[in-house]
């Protein structure tokens, strides 16, 4: 059995786990309330409905993370970059993730020198909602998650900076988490649902957008950090075209 045989038979493993958990929730309790519906109390049927309300979104979400990685893989996943005034959009980011993860505080430090971006919006969006949904998810209840939007050291670049004070990430596990299906190991990921393919496929916009992400967790503080390159279209096309 050759590598590529193997990775697409561990593919197909994975995927089949992933999905066969969400399915038997649905299920299962679907079957519980078709049978038993009318023994069964308000409280419990709206208790049941929310699992299955949960674990469709499981689905969906999977779905949407495979079709993705399946795009970034075969190069169909076109980028429009256009000028981008960043404050308002990772505010709007910052909104509907804080609606899901309600007990959480978020706080935004945006630099008062940080011109607009040259950017794809919709890519960009995928990226921070995915690092701010993990920071929160992370993390424990009341606890606050910090975005920070400054000049990079970097010339002509910016970064932006997602911080939590979860359970924190060993230094080993730097260049794991970035890979497809993988989870780090600890009480609270193993309580927190997942696919192991957000930090995956971040990583592969991010590049795809000429940027660099990384992260560093110390004492319990993780802070995943993105740069991104600035400037107008004329600028951008000349870099495009000099790597």
């Amino acid at each position: 059995m050759d590598i590529t045989e193997q990775n697409y038979e561990d593919f197909i493993s994975t995927v089949s786990h992933e999905l066969r958990t969400p399915l038997t929730s649905i299920r299962g309790f679907s079957q519980t309330m078709l049978q038993s519906w009318d023994k069964i109390d308000d409280e419990s049927k709206k208790k049941f409905l929310k699992i299955i309300e949960e674990q469709s979104n499981r689905l969906i979400n999977l779905v949407e993370n495979m079709l993705s990685v399946t795009k970034l893989q075969t190069a169909k996943d076109n980028f429009v970059y256009k000028e981008t005034n960043l404050k308002p959009l990772i505010e709007q980011i910052i909104s509907i993730v804080k609606n899901q993860y309600k007990n959480h505080n978020f706080e935004l430090d945006f630099h008062k020198n940080i011109p607009p971006i040259f950017t794809d919006r919709d890519k960009f969006q995928q990226v921070m909602t995915n690092l701010t949904e993990n920071a929160a998810k992370y993390s424990d209840d009341n606890s606050t998650v910090f975005i920070s939007v400054t000049p990079a050291s970097i010339p002509h670049h910016i970064a932006i900076k997602v911080t939590d004070t979860g359970v924190g990430i060993d230094k080993k596990d730097y260049d794991k988490i970035f890979t497809k299906f993988s989870r780090i190991d600890n009480p609270l990921t193993r309580k927190v649902q997942g696919s192991g393919l957000g930090l995956y496929i971040t990583k592969n916009i991010v590049e795809k957008m000429h940027g660099k992400i990384s992260v560093k967790s110390e004492n319990n503080k993780t802070t995943f950090e993105v740069l991104l390159p600035v400037g107008n279209v004329e600028d951008y096309a000349r870099a495009i075209c000099s790597q």
